[in-house]
């Protein structure tokens, strides 16, 4: 890892810690909000850790699982990062689904936070 941008470094192990958080226990993923943090997850909008965190942990599926297909990091001109991820996911006893997920990380205090987070399921509607 040590030939990749900083910027690669840290976006790629904070996707990691996320979908671990996600997979194992979503009511763990407040620690990587603040309070300003936003989340459009297909469309609705929440704002805040407590109300992310509740949206989270009522999806109504019990077991879920993530596979990245891809991830891409870039450093934005305040010093944040930006990561876009692409994949697929497996809830219950449902079909795999494709998804996208981007998140622009800030550093409050020495820590990678997540500011903005945007979520949808790769569904098509050919109709």
């Amino acid at each position: 890892m040590g030939d990749k941008p900083i910027w690669e470094q840290i976006g790629s192990s904070f996707i990691q810690h996320y979908y671990q958080l996600f997979d194992n226990d979503r009511t763990q993923l407040g620690a990587i909000y603040i309070d300003a943090s936003c989340l459009t997850w297909e469309g609705q909008q929440f704002q805040g850790k407590a109300a992310i965190v509740e949206k989270l942990s009522s999806l109504p599926f019990q077991k879920i699982q993530h596979s990245i297909t891809a991830q891409d990091h870039q450093p934005t001109p305040d010093s944040c990062i930006i990561s876009m991820v692409v994949g697929q996911l497996k809830a219950d006893e449902d079909p795999i689904m494709g998804f996208h997920q981007m998140f622009l990380l800030r550093n409050i205090n020495d820590a990678w936070v997540c500011t903005n987070d945007m979520f949808r399921l790769a569904l098509h509607n050919f109709g």
